[in-house]
Formats: C-alpha cells, sequence, structure tokens
C-alpha cells in the first residue's frame, strides 16, 4: 500500500520512478492481508481531529507522534477517494486496482529483485543494490532519493502473513547509520491453536473478502495481556467469544496497565471486527461472531518479531517520513512514525497509515530531487556489495538460512524471552544471539537464489533479534506492548522517551533516548 502512493504521487510530482518488489505488486507483505482502512470523513465524523489525536495519544499513554496521528487522519479520505478511483473495494485481490494506476503513468515496475544493500556517497544516498530470484544477476539501481516501503517483519513465525518480512530495509537503512526505532514493543496478534500454522485457514476468510472502512474506534488493543494470562496460568487459553463450551477464562492480577478508559473487557462490539462483505457474500462472517482469528483456543507468537504496526523502523526527522540520511525516506509500516503509538489504537489506521505516508514521503523525495545531483557511486563500492551479495553462494561449507533460522527461533519466542520479559533472561537469549551474530552469520551458506534469498533474509533477522534484547533490557518499566516483570509499572519520570538505535562507522550498536513529542538529534554520517 506504501508503495502504490509513494510510486504514483512521485510521478505525479514530477520525478522519474522506478519500483522495485521482492514480491508482485499487491501481493507482498501484509497488504493482501490488510482488509480495514481508517477514513476520517470530517462531514459524518462526530469527534473532531484535535479530540482524536488526543484520545488516541491517551490511549498510546504518550507514546504516539500526534504529528504524524494527524496526518493520517486528515489524509485518509483523499487517500480512500483515489483507491475507490482504482476499483480497490471490489475485489478481494489488490494486483489488478494497484496496477491500474501504475500503467497508466507508465512507470516502470520490477519485481522478484531482491534488495539487500542501499547505497551511501558524500552522507546522502545514492542508490540500492540486490540480485534477481530468478537469475543470478546482480542490480545496482543509481537515485536521487529512496523511499523504503519495506514493511516491519518478524522472526517468520507460524500463523501470521509476515513469514517473507525480515526488517529488510529497517537493517540496510541501519547498515548505512540510520536511526531505526520501536524494537521493544510487540504485535500481541494470537493464532488459534487449531492447526496454527495455517495462515490462511486461521483467519476464517479475511483474505477472500473485499476491503472496507472503518470510522473512529479508538482502542488499546494487541498488546501482551493474553501473554501474561498464559505465563501465570499457563495454556491452553481462552480467547473470548467462540471458545468451546464449558472452559473459563480465569483472572490474574498484575499485568500489563491498561488505561480504564479502554479497558473494554466483555466481548467485542459489532464495530470492533475487520469490515467484510455484505451480508450474504462469500467469507461473510455470522452476526456476533468475533474478529478473525480471536475466537477459541489461543496461541501465541503468530506475529513473534513484530512490533505495533507504524512504532518501529526509520526514525523520521519530520513529518515528510525523511530520515536521518539526506535522500532517505520510508513509508508505512518501515517507518517509525509512532503513528498509533506503542499499542493498537485504531482500527484500520495501519493501512490509512500507509497510504497517507507513501503519499507524503513521495512529494518530499520528488522535492529533494528536484534539488540535488545524482551521485556516482565508486566501483570499488560496486565490487565490494557484489562480493557481499554473493558471498553465501560462493562459500563451499557453512551453516544453511533454515537452520539458523529455527535456532533463533528457538532463542527469541519463548514467551518468557519476548513477551514477558526479565533483565536474567533477555541477556541470557542475548548471550546466544551474539553467538549467532559473530560466528553463524558470516558463514551462511545458500545452495542456489533461492537460499541466498534466505541468508539474506535471516541476517537481518540475527540484528533485529539483538536489536531487541538490548532495547528491551535498556527500557527499565512497562508501557503498552513492552512488559517487564522485574519492572512492572509506569516510569514517566524516566521513560517519557523512544529508543533509538544506530551504528557506529566502527560497526557498534549504540542506543539513545529521544524525548516524546520532540524530533531526533541530527549527528554527522
Amino acid at each position: 500500500m506504501a508503495d502504490l502512493f509513494a510510486a504514483v504521487k512521485a510521478h505525479d510530482a514530477g520525478a522519474k520512478v522506478m519500483l522495485v518488489s521482492k514480491g508482485r505488486l499487491g501481493s507482498s507483505g501484509q497488504t493482501p492481508f490488510a482488509k480495514g482502512i481508517f477514513t476520517y470523513d470530517p462531514s459524518t465524523e462526530k469527534m473532531s481531529l484535535d479530540d482524536f489525536v488526543a484520545t488516541v495519544s491517551r490511549s498510546a499513554l504518550g507514546t504516539n507522534n500526534p504529528f504524524y496521528t494527524r496526518q493520517m487522519a486528515e489524509h485518509s479520505l483523499a487517500r480512500v477517494n483515489d483507491l475507490r478511483k482504482w476499483g480497490f473495494f471490489e475485489s478481494p485481490l489488490y494486483n489488478k486496482c494497484f496496477s491500474k494506476p501504475i500503467k497508466e503513468r507508465n512507470i516502470p515496475v520490477l519485481e522478484r529483485i531482491v534488495i539487500t544493500h542501499l547505497i551511501k556517497e558524500d552522507g546522502r544516498i545514492a542508490g540500492a543494490a540486490g540480485f534477481g530470484i530468478d537469475e543470478e544477476k546482480i542490480h545496482i539501481f543509481k537515485a536521487k532519493s529512496v523511499i523504503l516501503c519495506t514493511g516491519a517483519g518478524g522472526f517468520k513465525p507460524n500463523g501470521f502473513p509476515i513469514c517473507d518480512l525480515t526488517h529488510d530495509g529497517t537493517i540496510m537503512a541501519y547498515n548505512i547509520g540510520a536511526k531505526v526505532t520501536g524494537k521493544e514493543w510487540n504485535d500481541g496478534h494470537p493464532g488459534q491453536a487449531t492447526n496454527p500454522a495455517a495462515c490462511f485457514d486461521g483467519w476464517h476468510g479475511m483474505f477472500e473478502r473485499t476491503p472496507g472502512t472503518t470510522g473512529i474506534e479508538v482502542h488499546h488493543d494487541l498488546g501482551v495481556d493474553l501473554n501474561y494470562k498464559a505465563y501465570m496460568l499457563g495454556g491452553p487459553m481462552v480467547g473470548g467469544p467462540g471458545s468451546p463450551p464449558g472452559m473459563v477464562d480465569k483472572t490474574v492480577q498484575g499485568g500489563p496497565y491498561i488505561p480504564a478508559e479502554f479497558n473494554r473487557g466483555g466481548p467485542p462490539k459489532e464495530g470492533d471486527r475487520p469490515p467484510g462483505p455484505p451480508p450474504g457474500a462469500k467469507g461473510d462472517r455470522k452476526q456476533g461472531g468475533v474478529p478473525p482469528g480471536m475466537g477459541g483456543i489461543s496461541v501465541g507468537g503468530s506475529s513473534a518479531g513484530m512490533s505495533i504496526h507504524k512504532s518501529e523502523g526509520l526514525v523520521p526527522i519530520n513529518d515528510k517520513c525523511e530520515s536521518t540520511i539526506p535522500g532517505l525516506y520510508a513509508a508505512g509500516d518501515a517507518l517509525g512514525s509512532y503513528m498509533a503509538g506503542a499499542i493498537y489504537t485504531q482500527v484500520g489506521s495501519s493501512l490509512a497509515g500507509s497510504a497517507v505516508q507513501g503519499a507524503i514521503a513521495a512529494e518530499a523525495a520528488a522535492k529533494y530531487s528536484n534539488h540535488v545531483e545524482m551521485k556516482d557511486i565508486s566501483k570499488v563500492k560496486i565490487q565490494v556489495i557484489q562480493a557481499e551479495i554473493l558471498a553465501p553462494l560462493k562459500r563451499e561449507a557453512g551453516y544453511s538460512p533454515a537452520y539458523v533460522t529455527h535456532t533463533l527461533q528457538g532463542i527469541m519466542i519463548p514467551n518468557f524471552i519476548l513477551y514477558i520479559k526479565k533483565e536474567n533472561l533477555l541477556k541470557a537469549a542475548l548471550a546466544y544471539i551474539e553467538e549467532l551474530r559473530d560466528h553463524h552469520m558470516p558463514m551462511l551458506r545458500a545452495a542456489d537464489l533461492h537460499e541466498l534469498r534466505l541468508a539474506h533474509e535471516t541476517a537481518n533477522m540475527i540484528v533485529s533479534a539483538e536489536m531487541k534484547l538490548k532495547a528491551s533490557i535498556m527500557r527499565t518499566e512497562s508501557r503498552c506492548s513492552h512488559f517487564r516483570l522485574d519492572y512492572p509499572g509506569l516510569d514517566d519520570k524516566n521513560w517519557k522517551a523512544w529508543i533509538n538505535i544506530y551504528k557506529d562507522p566502527d560497526g557498534n550498536m549504540h542506543f539513545e533516548k529521544q524525548p516524546f513529542g520532540s524530533w531526533p538529534q541530527l549527528r554527522l554520517c
């Protein structure tokens, strides 16, 4: 969704655009799963824009960036009208409607290209590099500006549609000195105990639904309260309405703090459910049903490794989606905009935010590109990048990406590591991840182009795991979707701040606080 609007609106702003995708337009990342888009229509909504932003801020316990919260709502109707014009609301499949504005503008699209490197020259972006999945060919792209619409990522968990999202954009940007943020937060989507790895089946027809719109409905959802209950009581967990008869959902003391204003309790209301087709249409849920994946016996870890939408990614220096690297922009889940904060606050805002930020980043990048010259990329740098891309393919011995990924999953996905945290266990997990980083990552071996993609994804997951553990150790409090057993309360004195992460010239990982409501301090790269 973000790259669609980035390409279209950058072209309309006068830029020469190319769209490069690891997958297929309209079928990559979580977009095929997303069926509800938030729309703020001032002519029909009873709540003012100011009140909406304030309500989101209360639910997010101050973790949201109000500039991006307001921006998402303010521009959502215009983006929905664009989508309506392109036929987005007429089919459960998105390739045709996404292709319409791209083809009308003759925007070149390269699919099945794995971008592995961002290229920086003289302190600003100069392009990107990657390889084709279908043939052994290295691609070098020269660009005045780059917009990352690479989504978020996880540790390739079962049961949620992020199996090919591995924080590629975040780690590429981090490797050239960009600040990134949001690694301590967790998305708490549960799966179902019945066939938990069957993503398509477990979400009960969501993939087959035509998309719809949602209005204002501020929640405090998808944190780690179910994870805490599972830690204290064990399984099986009861997921509310739709649970097997006779099962009792026990309450426990303590756990993540939920503001009373947003502590709904009980069964979800009609408006809580993702939109679907009209009654009687294929894929429609029966009246009184529950959100897909939320009924029956729940199983955790289905979105392991992912933060709340829009709460992780590149640190923006302003409300134009601009990163700390000149010429590098990000949109959607690739941008740590904190649009909704560190908890899921508004149904449908994730898709709306991606559309809005894609357009905002596009116009900013096009304007930037009008005032800079194209940078040359040195032959030496190209040779180094080509060697790094193909290195796993050239190794005669080493570790398979599957083996290292399975090892990483065993370290990171346990409930008592990723979700219900305490320092001694976080440090123990970190020791294992540092072993993967120092020994296994340099020895990743690929037998073919498919495994070459997996090798680069596995390396990105290792770096992301290190970030998550270290940021979780650093934040000595519990807030929204980050919960520490050894620091279970809010600490407004010390922690009204986001955590940013950056890499120094020697390759060391550094952390800093950025106070809520501020923009980051820039540094020379």
